[in-house]
């Protein structure tokens, strides 16, 4: 969310910034809602001053034995012209805040040009594509062929986009889950937290969710209680010190935590309807940061290097890519995607995105710290995924398999899982 004079102030600079991302600032309405906001404060306070002071004189007049008749009259036209302000500034300052709630975040100018993920930016490769003597299957026949997945169950239970692990696979996604927390907490420095996945309409709003992506969100309730399931652990691990002033020295926070994430995918228009890549339902280890905004931009670098420790941590060759200002998501600067290789498609695909929000989440949240002068100020809010379960076991069933259809697993899963290597069939094996 944005501060209406911070807009208005730089004007023609707003304007260009938000035209990168394909959104037009409507400038005059900005101004015309702000202006007439500040003047119905202005009223309404010279009013009440007014009010304030009609009625000293009803006392002193009525002391003195004067007549306080006119003075009553005036003191109930006052009473109801400023009712009829409030109301006036009420509406204004609701048209005024539904106006900015809807204003995505401006753009990093380091962002490149571009409205697509054809104009993002390669930043670098890391590791090297597997080459296979025959042709790689992909995760949706190797997991059914060895048995460890089974979308056709999960579609009796469920319908379309979800999924059943089983045997081996549930063990490898529990396995994957932890080394990744574990990664993110004893080498970079996360707390865990474990945290509720529904969460309330102010909460979804707060991260930027609400009001423009209602329907990307799978929502429920009881009587009149309203509640959202969470699209990823940034909504409840941002908010958790919403209406709250950080002190400077707990800051940076870092925070990670490993939920389910529910997505209706309602703009997906029906891509990756196959497999793990697009689900309305799946898991994700979340790492997030509140900062210093002044340490943002570092820190950004930073998360994408705890991102990437995940895949190097498993051999999975990827790449990392800057994304085009219009391709940027609703509240954020910049984006970093790490696309990791997927042999089936031949070709990268993303599996983490790590974003700075700037001072974007915090206004909107109402998040704050403490500057060098004592006063209260914004902090920078970061997150990315760090890593979505799914569609990191579909990268490492394709880089993984081999001719006759097992699965050979990196060494570092072997501590959580205690097997190296899954058959054909779906046995473990030492």
């Amino acid at each position: 969310m944005h501060d209406a004079r911070a807009l208005i102030e730089m004007g023609a600079e707003a304007v260009r910034r938000l035209a990168r991302r394909g959104y037009s600032l409507d400038l005059s309405r900005l101004e015309d809602l702000q202006s007439r906001r500040n003047q119905s404060i202005r009223s309404a306070d010279e009013m009440r001053a007014e009010a304030k002071r009609v009625a000293s004189e009803v006392q002193q007049t009525a002391k003195q034995g004067g007549d306080i008749s006119k003075l009553k009259e005036r003191a109930r036209e006052l009473k109801d012209q400023i009712r009829e302000i409030e109301t006036e500034q009420e509406q204004v300052q609701e048209e005024l805040t539904e106006l900015l709630l809807t204003i995505p975040n401006l753009p990093d100018d380091a962002a490149p040009d571009g409205d697509s993920e054809e104009f993002a930016v390669e930043v670098r490769r890391v590791g090297t594509p597997p080459a296979f003597a025959f042709e790689p299957k992909d995760h949706v026949d190797l997991g059914e062929g060895t048995g460890i997945l089974d979308f056709a169950r999960a579609t009796k239970l469920s319908g379309p986009r979800f999924a059943v692990s089983r045997g081996a696979g549930a063990a490898l996604e529990r396995a994957l889950a932890t080394l990744f927390l574990d990664i993110q907490t004893r080498r970079h420095g996360y707390v865990e937290h474990a945290v509720p996945y529904l969460v309330s309409r102010k909460t979804m709003t707060g991260t930027g969710q609400l009001p423009k992506f209602e329907e990307d969100l799978f929502k429920t309730g009881v009587a009149d209680r309203e509640l959202f399931l969470i699209p990823t652990a940034e909504v409840p691990l941002t908010n958790l010190y919403a209406d709250e002033i950080i002190p400077p020295a707990d800051l940076p926070l870092a925070l990670t935590a490993h939920t389910p994430c529910f997505r209706s995918e309602a703009g997906s228009y029906g891509r990756d309807t196959r497999g793990l890549i697009r689900q309305h339902q799946f898991a994700k280890v979340e790492i997030v940061q509140m900062v210093d905004p002044a340490d943002a931009d570092a820190t950004l670098e930073t998360m994408v290097g705890h991102a990437e420790a995940c895949l190097k941590e498993l051999g999975l060759a990827y790449r990392v890519v800057k994304l085009a200002a219009g391709d940027t998501g609703f509240s954020a600067q910049l984006t970093y995607d790490i696309e990791v290789w997927i042999p089936s498609q031949n070709t990268y695909r993303e599996i983490s995105s790590i974003s700075n929000f700037g001072t974007f989440q915090a206004r909107r949240a109402n998040i704050r710290t403490r500057g060098e002068d004592g006063k209260p100020k914004l902090v920078a809010t970061l997150n990315g995924s760090g890593l979505p379960i799914g569609r990191t076991l579909a990268a490492l069933l394709e880089q993984c398999q081999q001719q006759d259809g097992s699965l050979v697993l990196p060494e570092s899963l072997f501590p959580y899982l205690g097997f190296r290597r899954i058959s054909a069939d779906g046995t473990p094996e030492a």
